[in-house]
Order: structure tokens, then sequence, then C-alpha cells
């Protein structure tokens, strides 16, 4: 990708530096006119074929997981399994993993380096981790131990492979799931190598293998070394990448099984030993591997992550959603035919509101229930504080300026003080504005607020320092007046949103805003 095209992003900084960074969570994939001939007769003939044996052989693994955790109770399944059971089955899974992506099209796996012991490292960080393919990194290593997610155990075949695979699973609906991970993968990486090795993709989500995502410390709790994995696709069209922003699964799948040839490179890194600084401190250990990993594959180490369900970048010390999540919103209310700028009428300053989905519903005019409650739902569950309806629909209304957008905010928000005419706005306040306008988790706009506080004597910001952080600060006011930008040309007039907008930290570079490519170049 070519520097200045809709996939480039660099941290807003108005100051020359380097060349932007690719933006790793958007995937284009452009076909010559050759090239959709011969994926089309292609796919007609490879790709039916393929998918449907390789479907086969999925499903014919499932005797040899099954037959291995067969009448074993859940006490015995917490230590590693031994005997026939694992020679056998370990054996036939391993054989038909092996025969299930050569189907697929993945006719070499290269492998370059030495794969540690279990006891040089009991634990394996792979990436970049870009398509739902990567699990073929699982062969040459020996089909390790994994971290899953708990539904994955209802998905036929699937489910019966995590038993197999005794993975840890990891539930994001029980909030001390997480902590139980964390004991079961220090229990294993420190069992001196009675059990198997652990893998990990420590980015977490796909990207695109043009930058490596954030690594969440999980891999490198336990303090423990661990061996860094590289997988590369070094074939000539990269149709393997599943990011945020590209071909669907049936698209990828497709596009790969009509390939003729698939190639993946597996290296083995030597083992990485953390420091007694990086055993104490585990994102210090995550981030240092990761740098180590990117300097190897040539690529940008990022602080780019998935928060919910939306990647963000850090600017300054904020994380910015990649996308204003107000589009969203507004491409639904202006569906509905709702104008977006009469409403903030209702909301008190400083005063909180809380409504529900039906008194939403009336304040905005809404009949229609899907509607509703895609409305309803930019927001939260539950109630909802009127004056953040009230904020998001004024950044949408596109007919205030920034000025007074953000006056608006701070009115809304900010607080009397107990002593003193003047209104200040707190943490609490601040937060929700960034959190509302830019996407920004709370926790990230807390500290940033912590430290504008700590040029004054009180607790909260007033009018003046509020938009001198807004309108005029070098890095944030260029990010307010950029990211703000109405995703219309005209009021009323919409236009799909895309990575590229100028409206997105994306489509800036160095801090100048990089006009998108035309379709067809």
């Amino acid at each position: 990708m070519s520097q200045g095209s809709p996939g480039d992003w660099a941290p807003l900084d108005p100051t020359p530096g380097p060349p932007a960074s690719p933006n790793p969570f958007v995937h284009e994939l452009h076909l010559s006119r050759l090239q959709r001939v011969k994926f089309c007769l292609l796919g007609a003939l490879l790709a039916p074929i393929r998918v449907l044996l390789a479907f086969i052989v999925l499903f014919l693994l499932w005797p040899f997981a099954w037959l291995q955790v067969a009448g074993l109770s859940e006490e015995q399944l917490q230590e590693p399994i031994t005997g026939w059971r694992k020679t056998v089955c370990h054996n036939g899974v391993l054989g038909l993993s092996r025969l299930l992506f050569f189907l697929l099209g993945f006719l070499r796996i290269r492998v370059r380096g030495q794969r540690a012991s279990r006891l040089q490292a009991p634990v394996l960080v792979a990436a970049p981790h870009s398509t739902f393919f990567d699990p073929i990194v699982l062969l040459p290593c020996d089909l390790p131990k994994v971290v899953s997610r708990a539904e994955n155990l209802s998905v036929p075949v699937i489910g019966a492979l995590l038993r197999f695979n005794q993975a840890i699973l990891v539930s994001r609906h029980d909030p001390a799931s997480r902590r139980r991970v964390v004991e079961e993968v220090r229990r294993r990486a420190t069992s001196g190598g009675k059990w198997p090795q652990v893998l990990f993709f420590p980015e977490g989500t796909c990207s695109n293998k043009k930058a490596l995502l954030k690594f969440k410390p999980g891999a490198f709790i336990a303090g423990v070394p661990v061996q860094p994995v590289l997988i590369r696709y070094p074939n000539s069209l990269d149709t393997t990448s599943w990011a945020w922003r590209g071909p669907g699964v049936l698209k990828v799948l497709w596009l790969t099984a009509s390939q003729p040839c698939s190639i993946v490179d597996v290296e083995f890194l030597p083992v990485y030993h953390p420091s007694p600084e990086e055993s104490r401190d585990p994102t210090l250990y995550a981030n240092n591997v990761q740098r180590v990993m990117a300097q190897a594959l040539g690529i940008p180490a990022t602080e780019c992550e998935f928060v919910g369900s939306l990647p963000v970048i850090v600017v300054g010390r904020l994380k910015v959603a990649l996308e204003p999540q107000l589009w969203e919103l507004g491409k639904v209310l202006r569906k509905a035919g709702l104008s977006a700028g009469y409403v903030d009428a209702g909301a008190e300053p400083g005063r909180s509101r809380m409504i529900s989905q039906e008194e939403f519903a009336r304040q905005l005019q809404l009949s229609d229930p899907q509607t509703v409650a895609g409305a309803f739902g930019y927001f939260q569950q539950g109630l909802v504080d009127f004056r953040d309806v009230a904020l998001a629909l004024a950044a949408l209304d596109g007919g205030r300026s920034l000025e007074e957008l953000t006056r608006l905010a701070f009115e809304l928000f900010a607080e009397e003080q107990a002593e003193g005419p003047n209104r200040l706005l707190y943490k609490d306040g601040f937060s929700t504005i960034l959190h509302l306008l830019l996407g920004s988790p709370h926790p990230a706009a807390t500290a940033l607020h912590a430290e504008l506080c700590q040029a004054g004597s009180s607790q909260g910001l007033s009018l003046c320092q509020f938009q001198n952080f807004s309108l005029h600060d070098p890095l944030y006011g260029k990010l307010f007046s950029t990211y703000l930008r109405p995703p219309h040309t005209s009021r009323g007039t919409s236009q799909t949103p895309n990575a590229s907008s100028p409206g997105n930290p994306t489509a800036l570079a160095n801090g100048t805003v990089q006009a998108p490519k035309q379709k067809g170049d």
C-alpha cells in the first residue's frame, strides 16, 4: 500500500517525521482484469472441490479428538494426557490437519529456525495474526496448547478439537474468568516441562500484516522465557488477510482456495529470556518482545489495539477509535429522517437526567423499533443520561462550529463548585465527552484529565482550559478539528464513511490530510 493511500495513518504529530505507518486494520485487495478472470476460472474449478474435501477432513478429525478425552473426568483433564491416547490421537489429528490445509491450497510450509523445547521456552508467541488460516502454525509447533474463547466449545467439531487440545478457555461474560486463565497459564508455564508449550497470538485479533498490533500481556504474565514465531504468507497476491475492514470470511476462503498454490513461512526466532524488570512487568515484557518481532519482520510495532468492538489508535495520551462511532449513529438517524440539531434543548446543563429506551424514542420522535434499538444501542443498555444524547446529536448536526460544540459540551457536563461562581469540568464529565466524541476509553481520558489539571490548583478544568485543550493544543486541537468533521458534504446529504475520510485520524499523515485514491488506481 503506497504512502497516502486510504489505508495509511500516523499519529497526529504536526512536526515533520518519518513516513506514516500502514493502517493494520484495513486490507484492500485490488485485482486486475486478468486476475479477476483467472480467479473466476480457478474458483469455479478448484475452490468448490477444495473446500468440500477440506470440510470432509475437518469432520474426520472429530473421532480422533473425541477419542482422546472420552471417559476422562474433569480432574483427569487437569493433567496432560499421556499413553496410547496421546500417541494415537495426537498423530491422527496432526496428520489430518496437515491434509486439511494441503487441500485448501497450502502445499508448502517452509520452516526456518529451530523450535525450542518446552523446558527452554514454555510459551510460544506467534505474529502477525492476520487470518483464520493462522492455526496452520500449530503444525510445525507440534500442536501446542492454545487459549480460546469458552463460547467456541459449542461450535461443532471446533469444540471437540479444543477439548482434545486441553485448551485454556476464557469467557468474556465471566469477570473471574481472566483471573483463572492467568493462574492456569502460570501453572502450565512453570510446570518444568510437564505440560506441552502454550501458543499465544498476543495481538488478540487479525491485522493486514503491515504492522504489529499492541501485544496483550497474557502470554507474558508468567515471566518465563518465550519463543517468538513469525508467520509469513509470501504469495504474489495477498488473499489470506482478514482484517477489520476488508474482504469477509467467504471471499477470503474462496480466493485462497482458488490460488494454485499458497505458501506459508514459519520462522522460529531465538528464545527471549526476560530481564528481572520484564518478569515483574508483563506489559514491559510484551512491548519488548513486540519490538523484537517487528524488527525481524521489517514492519512497525504500533500501539493499535481493539477496545470492545472497535480498533483504536494512540494519539498523544489518548486512545482514539479508528472511525467515529458517531457516524454509525448518524446513519441510523438520517435514515429515519431525523434532524440532529434540535434535541439538545431538552438537556439541562450540569444535571444528569436518565432516560429509558422508551423515553429516548419519544424524545427523538422515533417509532420504528429497529431504528430505536440501533440508535439507543450506541450509548448503552438500560438507562442513558440525556446529556450524552444531546452532545452526540449536536456533534452530528454539522451546523455548529467547533468552538460552539466544545462550549456546549462544557456546559452540559461541567459542575458547580462548592465555593465560587465558576463551573468546572471534572474527570467524569471530561472522560464522558471524549468517549462520546472521540471514542476514547474512559481510563485513558481520566489519566489525561489528571495531567491537564496538574498545571492548576483545582481538580477540574475551566471553560478556558477545556477549549485551550480542544481548540488550540498543537496535538489534540488538530485531532478535534479533523476527527469531528461531519461525515456529509452538506446538511441532509449523506456520505458513506470509510477509513480514509478526512474526519478520521487514519487519513492524517504527519499532520496533513491525504486525498483518497480513486477506484481503479
